[in-house]
Parts: C-alpha cells; structure tokens; sequence
C-alpha cells in the first residue's frame, strides 16, 4: 500500500511557540502568562513546573533556517509552527474599539473588524516580530514546504492573562484570560491582524492548537502545572465556551481579511480549521460508573469543541443531549480541515456518582485508571503489556484508528497534526512511527479516509511546558548548551517512508 503522491510529509514546532530566547536582540519576552508562570517559585517549590526556563531553549527564533534545511534533508514538504501573541502585540490592544453585535442567547455572535481597525493595530503591533514571522515563513516556502500557521498553542499575553494574579485572589483579580468573554474580541482582533499581514503567504491557519486542554488542565487539573493551576468546573466550562466562540469569530475575521492565494494550489486563500487532541476513552468495567464516566470525557473532550465548530451545536452544560436553544447558527459551518493530535489512549472509572451530579451535573467523577493511556510508569509496560515512553505514556498505536473513526462523522478533510513520542535513547519511536502510518494507511486505502497529511512531534526537542526539557520528543536531539542539531536513528526511518511512500507489511524490515 503506497500514500497518495500528493500526501503532505510534515513536522510540527513548538519552539518557536514558546522559546522566549534571545528575541529581536532584546532579551527575553517576559510578557506571556507562561512565561511568569514557569518563573514562579512557588509552583517550582510545589514541583508543579519543571525549573526549566524557556529562554534555555532550543533558539529556533534564531536557527530557523537551519531547521528548515534539516527538515529538507527529510524530504518533508510541509511544516506546522505557531505565532506568539505577545511577541505581536507585547502591550494591549484593547484601545482599539471595534463592534460586535450579539445573539438571543448574550453569546458574540459577530465581531466587525475593517480596514480602519488593522491599521490602528498596526500602530501596537512589533513589527520587528512580523517581519521576523514573514521571513522565516517565506523561507519555508522558498524551500519548497506547505506552511500551516497556528494562532495559539496555550499561551496567552500577560495583559490578556496574569496566571498568578487569577491563583492568588482565586479569580477575583486578573486579567482573566479565557475567563473573560473580552478575550474573544481581542483574540479575533489578533487572528484579523494576521491574516492582513500575513495572508499573502499563508493559506492554511490554524485558530487553535488543543482549545480543550487550556480549559482542562487550567481549571479541572491543578497538578498538571498548567496556568492557573484551579478546580472549578463552572470556570471550565466557561473557558471551554469562550474558546469555542473566540474559534468561530477568529474564523470569519481570517476568512474575511485573507483573500490573496499564496499557492495556486490552494482550495482557498483561507483554509481554516483547529488542532484538537483526540484521545480515545474506554471505561475500566462494564459498570454503569465506569461507562459513564468514559461517555463524559469522550464528549467532553473529544466531541465538544469540534461539534460546535462543524455543527453549531454548543452543549455549555455537558449532558450530551441535543435540548432546545443550542445550536447556533453563529458557530455552525467554522471548520474547513480538522486537524487530529494523537498520542495515546485513556482508560477511566467513575466515582463518587451522586457527588458528580451534585456538584456538577455530571454521571459520574472521571478518574485516570494506572497503568494504562497517561497514566503508566516511566519506561516500563502498560496492564496490556504495551511498552511505554519516557513520559509514562503507554504506546497504543490502534488509538490512532480510534481517534480517526471518532471523527469520521464531521466529514471533514483531515491531517494528523502531532504524532510523536517522548523517548531520549530512539528506542521506542522508530516502531512507534512505522505502526501509526501503518495503520493510517490501511485505513487511507480499506475505509477512504480522507486524511491528507501527517506531522510528526516533533522536529526537535523542546520544551514540553510544565515538564520543561526533560521529554525528549525530538527526531532530533539538541544540545542546550550549543544549540547543536544530531538527527536520531527515527529521522532517517522517517525519511525512508516518505521516500519509498510505504510502510512495508513487515514492520521489523521497516525500522
């Protein structure tokens, strides 16, 4: 079985995401939430961060070009980076009033950005930054790649969301990021900036890269080390609907402000869609707790964003039932691609059922099974005897089937987005990236998948958030100290694949 010849062979990076640097020659750029939040020593004390400080990183704001030349070496013609807000706007952008207009339901349900409005932004934005952006995407396009741009990885800018300002009063002091619904005005004043400096050479944007995971881990799962570190599930589901709305906004405003082709290739000047992180759930037994529990998160998580996206249908209590007054013709049809991150699967039991539907409304409290999806032992073997990462995630390649039926129902073009394991010594990734694409390609020639490209996690090491440096996801590994690139035993698995356009039935003479 061969991929298609149009197939698109990526990378992602987060390097330039959150890699504070030596940026612009200035020094570091203290101005994003995670910035100050990895600074904090009281999460470092706690151990919720790792005391790695991005400006240690990998420097591809610097060495992008030389990347880009690894990256080719691979025969890759695609690759996926991210744009930091701050870096864009390092002070607010809030003095530039722009309309919106709302729904029956109080909800935006249109933001009114004009020619008028970019160039008062102008007058905030670094421009030293966007030219820096143009010039390292130009040079990704000179070398021949598809460039997919992301609007947000996580982090927002410090006057959008001070994390430790919304810990220590416990919200009743910000800015609030995504707790604020003038979060959703701001950002698509941002996303609009973009696509009118940037649209000229960029047709495929991202808003969002995993919009669930901000709301989860920020106010579900304080010990994940993720801003602003709560618990409270009515501040995660106001989060989850923020993000959600702010998508679609974002979504008109980069269809509206990029209709310049940068490829003649190309369906539109402006293909949109998001990054969301697919992780298939199953319950610990066939009790009714467990089995609710699974349903939850697989709705919760896997379905809620997208659905709102695709269909319009915005589920702000999480019952999973379609009552009246929740679709909204103000989010339907803001999806042209879907793009899947995979990694592996979760395995859950319910708790405390009356409590959930108490404190919730909710069946049941899902809690992580050990020794199964995220929730193993470093290096060691999952309960199904599946080898695991240096992250203690279990290898579960079958997952990468799951999460692509998972999606099947939107029927939209898809691209395997982040597709990577966290393995210093390669001895786990060359096996871990033959049986994915394996798989991938069965179901592109046995079921039509309509998927037109995968990125592998990642190009290069870098810092992993609250885990820092330490998860070595890299095909190739980085000396901090020098900055030096040394491509691992997996980038020339990978290049092969793409060279010869298969995966041999025999994995062993794959690798």
């Amino acid at each position: 079985m061969v991929f298609p010849e149009h197939f698109l062979w990526g990378v992602s990076m987060s390097g330039f995401q959150f890699e504070m640097g030596n940026a612009l020659g200035k020094g570091l750029d203290p101005n994003t939430d995670w910035f100050v939040w990895v600074h904090d020593s009281a999460n470092i004390q706690k151990g919720l961060v790792s005391g790695d400080l991005p400006e240690h990183g990998v420097n591809y704001w610097s060495l992008c070009q030389k990347d880009h030349n690894i990256a080719k070496s691979l025969r890759l013609n695609a690759y996926r980076i991210g744009i930091e807000w701050s870096r864009i706007f390092p002070k607010t952008t809030s003095n530039v009033e722009v309309g919106f207009e709302r729904a029956s339901d109080g909800n935006i349900a249109d933001i009114e950005i004009d020619e008028r409005d970019l160039e008062e932004l102008d007058k905030f934005a670094n421009m030293e930054a966007v030219k820096h952006y143009r010039a390292v995407i130009k040079d990704l396009r000179t070398k021949g790649f598809k460039v997919f741009v992301c609007l947000n990885h996580y982090t927002l800018p410090l006057w959008v969301h001070d994390p430790i300002a919304v810990r220590d009063t416990k919200i009743h002091k910000g800015p609030k990021g995504w707790l604020d619904e003038s979060t959703i005005v701001e950002f698509t004043k941002y996303g609009a900036y973009l696509a009118w400096r940037l649209g000229d050479i960029v047709d495929n944007w991202a808003t969002f890269n995993e919009p669930m995971v901000v709301a989860e881990t920020g106010y579900l799962v304080p010990q994940s080390g993720f801003p602003p570190g709560l618990r409270d599930f009515k501040l995660y589901k106001k989060a989850a609907t923020n993000v959600a709305i702010a998508h679609a906004r974002a979504y008109d405003a980069l269809k509206k402000m990029d209709s310049v082709k940068a490829d003649e290739d190309s369906s539109s000047p402006s293909y949109v869609g998001v990054i969301h992180n697919i992780v298939p759930t199953k319950p610990q037994t066939g009790k009714k707790g467990d089995i609710k529990a699974a349903e939850f998160v697989n709705h919760a998580h896997n379905h809620f964003f997208i659905q709102s996206a695709a269909t319009g249908w915005l589920d702000t209590n999480l019952n999973a039932k379609k009552e009246r007054g929740e679709e909204k013709s103000y989010l339907r049809d803001r999806l042209d691609w879907l793009g899947i991150n995979y990694y592996t699967r979760s395995v859950v039991k319910g708790r405390a059922i009356f409590l959930a539907k108490l404190a919730a409304g909710i069946p049941a409290i899902p809690q992580l099974v050990e020794d199964y999806g995220f929730a193993c032992k470093p290096r060691s073997k999952s309960l199904d005897g599946m080898p695991t990462s240096d992250s203690g995630w279990e290898v579960y390649p079958q997952g990468i089937a799951e999460a692509m039926d998972a999606v099947k129902e939107y029927e939209r073009p898809v691209y395997v987005m982040e597709n990577g394991i966290a393995d210093a010594q390669d001895t786990l990734r060359p096996c871990f990236i033959a049986e994915h694409l394996k798989l991938l390609d069965k179901m592109m020639n046995e079921e039509k998948l309509d998927l037109r490209g995968y990125f592998h996690w990642s190009l290069m090491d870098n810092y992993e958030w609250a885990k820092g440096f330490k998860m070595k996801f890299g095909l190739c590994a980085v000396d901090l100290e020098n900055k030096e690139r040394r491509p691992r035993k997996s980038a020339g698995l990978y290049k092969r694949i793409i060279e010869e356009g298969e995966v041999t039935g025999d994995i062993e003479k794959t690798i």
